[in-house]
Formats: structure tokens, C-alpha cells, sequence
């Protein structure tokens, strides 16, 4: 006779290779891994939600200081030029671009700074040790789904590499605005590392009830 399944709330799926693992109890700072692909499912770290949550807003601050000062300066035969970026998005308004100006909107600032949003909503009254808002598994499952789609840190790869050919044209001084994106793929490192989706929707159901 085969085995009885364990209650499907009890079972863990791999988000890698789908693999079904029962949940259990893990000590404190442990972590438990997928038996076929090897990623990591659960983690037991107590402070991770405050600590995900200060990051959250971190970033959301550095978004903020990213599209409010100059990205960089361009000096060139006596001419200088300051961009942010927010130029960066405008120069491609006219014609043919200004789908790509929308993308570019989109995917290096709306996006990161909803899913920050989200988080900060759903993960705010978790860390104060007090029952989430009605909506707050929405904003959480809604801050997973832009995961993707968030993309400052492509940006900010592009950007180095642009960099180092514009350089051996003009000079080129780099603003606060890029140390603060740069700021913000490191945050994001360090965030996306330290969220525990299985442990974050439990604590979100077991607050809720």
C-alpha cells in the first residue's frame, strides 16, 4: 500500500524544479534545500522581516536621491553637461523612441520602486509585531511578480559599460545619482537573499489568523 501524502498545506514546492518537499520546523539560522536541484526552500532567521524591511525602504530612499541629482557630467572641449536620469528617459520622447522611453521608465524606476512599495506595505506591521493589513498577501504576492521585471541593476551595468567607451572621448564625472542606483543593486542583492517566500507567507497567515 502506498504511502499516505502529508495535507497539501504541509508540502513545499521547489520554485526551480517543482519538486515536493514537506515543510518542517527548522532550528534557528538553518536552511533546507531542494533534495534534486540543490536551491535553498525555507530558512529559519527570526529578524529576517525587519531586516528585509529596512532594506526595502533603503532602497526606496536611494530610488529617490537616483532620479533626483545629477546621473553624470560630461566636460568636452569647454562644454559641460549634467544628466540625470530622468534626461536619460526624455531623450528618447520624440518619434520612433518614445516606446523605449516608456520601457526604460518602466523597468528602471516604476517598477523597482512599486515592488519596494509593496514590500514596505506588506512586511510594515510584521516587523512591529502587529497583525498585517487585509491587503498585505496582495502586495506581497504582487512585489514576487515584479521580481522579473525590475531591472535597475541591468541599468547600471549598461551604464559602466557606456561609461567606459565614452571615457576616452570626454571627461566624464560621475554624479551621486549612480553611486545611489549602485547603492540599490547591492540592497536588492542583499534583500532578494534574505527573503524566504515560504516563511513570509507563513508569517503573513499566521499573523492574519
Amino acid at each position: 500500500m502506498a504511502a499516505a501524502l502529508p495535507p497539501l498545506d504541509d508540502l513545499i514546492a521547489c520554485p526551480q524544479c517543482d519538486t515536493l518537499h514537506s515543510a518542517q520546523d527548522l532550528p534557528v539560522g538553518a536552511r533546507a534545500y531542494c533534495r534534486r536541484c540543490g536551491i535553498v526552500l525555507m530558512t529559519s532567521q527570526p529578524a529576517a522581516i525587519a531586516q528585509v524591511l529596512s532594506l526595502a525602504i533603503a532602497a526606496f530612499i536611494l530610488m529617490i536621491a537616483a532620479v533626483s541629482f545629477p546621473f553624470l557630467t560630461l566636460d568636452q572641449g569647454g562644454l559641460r553637461n549634467a544628466t540625470s536620469v530622468i534626461d536619460a528617459v526624455l531623450a528618447f520622447q520624440d518619434g520612433y523612441a518614445f516606446p523605449l522611453a516608456v520601457a526604460v521608465a518602466l523597468f528602471i524606476i516604476i517598477l523597482p520602486m512599486m515592488r519596494l512599495t509593496a514590500l514596505i506595505y506588506a512586511l510594515g506591521p510584521l516587523a512591529r509585531n502587529k497583525r498585517p493589513r487585509s491587503s498585505a498577501r496582495a502586495a506581497f504576492g504582487f512585489a514576487e511578480r515584479l521580481r522579473p521585471w525590475s531591472m535597475a541593476e541591468i541599468f547600471i551595468v549598461g551604464v559602466t559599460v557606456a561609461l567606459i567607451k565614452v571615457a576616452g572621448l570626454a571627461a566624464v564625472t560621475i554624479g551621486p545619482a549612480f553611486w545611489a542606483f549602485a547603492g540599490v543593486v547591492v540592497i536588492t542583492v542583499l534583500k532578494d537573499q534574505l527573503i524566504c517566500r515560504y516563511s513570509f507567507w507563513e508569517a503573513l497567515d499566521t499573523s492574519k489568523a
